[in-house]
C-alpha cells in the first residue's frame, strides 16, 4: 500500500494532538470494522473556532485524515467546519488507497459530530443547510465515486 509524501508527513507529525478540556464541543467516532475511533475536541469563540485538537486510536491513515481534518477547521466559521467533507480531507493529503478511505469518512463525521455536540451544549439546533448526509465517498455503501 503506497501513501502520498503528505499522509506520510502526517501520520508521523501529527498536528493539534490531545485534548482541550474546557471543549466547546467534543465529537467520536468508531468503526467497528477496522477498529479506528477518532475524537475531536473544539474549543470556540464568537461562531470560530479557536482551537481543535484530537485523539485517534488507529492506523496511519486514520492518524493522517484526523491531523489533516484539524488542520483545514482550525480557524474556521463553525458554518464551515460544517461542510468539511471527506474528499476534502482526501485531495488536502494527495489521496489515500481506496482501502483506506473510510479514515477520511470518520475524520469527516467526527468534525460534525463535535459541531453538533457544539450546538447541543448551547441549546441550538442545527441549521437546515448544515444537514448533510452521506457523502457517497467510501466503499461502505456501495455509492462511491
Amino acid at each position: 500500500m503506497q501513501y502520498s509524501a503528505k499522509v506520510m508527513d502526517h501520520f508521523l507529525n501529527p498536528r493539534n494532538v490531545g485534548e482541550l478540556p474546557e471543549a466547546d464541543g467534543v465529537g467520536e467516532v468508531g468503526n467497528a470494522k477496522c477498529g479506528d475511533i477518532m475524537k475531536i475536541y473544539l474549543k470556540i469563540q464568537d461562531e470560530m473556532i479557536q482551537d481543535v485538537k484530537f485523539n485517534t486510536f488507529g492506523c496511519g491513515a486514520a492518524i493522517a485524515t484526523s491531523s489533516m481534518a484539524t488542520e483545514l477547521i482550525k480557524g474556521k466559521r463553525v458554518e464551515e467546519a460544517m461542510k468539511l467533507s471527506n474528499k476534502a480531507v482526501v485531495e488536502a493529503l494527495d489521496g489515500l488507497p481506496p482501502v483506506k478511505l473510510h479514515c477520511s469518512v470518520l475524520a469527516e463525521e467526527a468534525v460534525r459530530a463535535a459541531v453538533q455536540d457544539y450546538y447541543t451544549r448551547n441549546g441550538r439546533s442545527l441549521p437546515p443547510e448544515l444537514e448533510r448526509g452521506c457523502s457517497g465517498f467510501c466503499d461502505q455503501c456501495g455509492k462511491a465515486d
